[in-house]
């Protein structure tokens, strides 16, 4: 049972990295060094002095360079493997029942994949977002992932089988949302004095 309460912290964790990747880790460090989370040992340095400045200053820097006009669109083209590394680490580091093989495979095969798809979801809608309105809608975008990295990160060390439903249903809304902008850009493209699909 253990194991898969920090299993299920770990894939949330994961998920949030993939909104914005260093909130999840900053908790998750913060959590470790007031006691309230186990981390595997080898990831104690997550609860250091010198890693919780560091990803306290790398979180202020992210957030803020999300919200400024295109370099947020540059940022996603670097952000894929940096997601998945931080998803990679989270997992790893609140998974300390498992055993290193098991937990490494868990951590690179999930936990970087969930975080690397989430990312690669949000860079698109941000594409389609700066298409779409000129870029005018991207703050709002950013917003949504930051209170969305912030939310699903408290509630993994809080209600760890919450969080991953929780997680889950991120990537099913982010699958509907791609979806549907797919849909819009193929009306466009038919249609080119309709932004919207005719509803049939």
């Amino acid at each position: 049972m253990e194991a898969l309460l920090g299993l299920a912290v770990g894939l949330a964790l994961s998920t949030a990295a993939g909104l914005r990747v260093f909130i999840p880790l900053l908790l998750t460090g913060l959590a470790g060094r007031l006691g309230y989370l186990t981390l595997t040992p080898g990831m104690s340095w997550l609860a250091s002095d010198v890693a919780l400045l560091a990803l306290a200053t790398a979180t202020l820097l992210e957030v803020g360079a999300y919200y400024v006009p295109w370099l947020d669109n540059v940022l996603d083209t670097m952000a894929p493997p940096v997601a998945a590394t931080a998803g990679i680490i989270a997992t790893a580091a609140v998974t300390p029942e498992l055993s290193p093989f098991l937990r490494w495979t868990l951590a690179i095969i999930v936990g970087g994949g969930m975080a690397g798809l989430v990312q690669v979801g949000t860079a698109m809608l941000r594409l389609k977002s700066s298409a779409f309105t000129g870029g005018i809608g991207n703050p709002v975008l950013a917003t949504t992932e930051l209170m969305g990295s912030l939310a699903l990160s408290a509630l993994a060390l809080l209600a760890p089988f919450l969080a991953l439903a929780a997680a889950l249903a991120c990537l099913a809304l982010l699958a509907w949302r791609l979806a549907i902008m797919r849909r819009w850009r193929r009306a466009a493209a038919t249609y080119p004095g309709s932004s919207r699909p005719s509803r049939r």
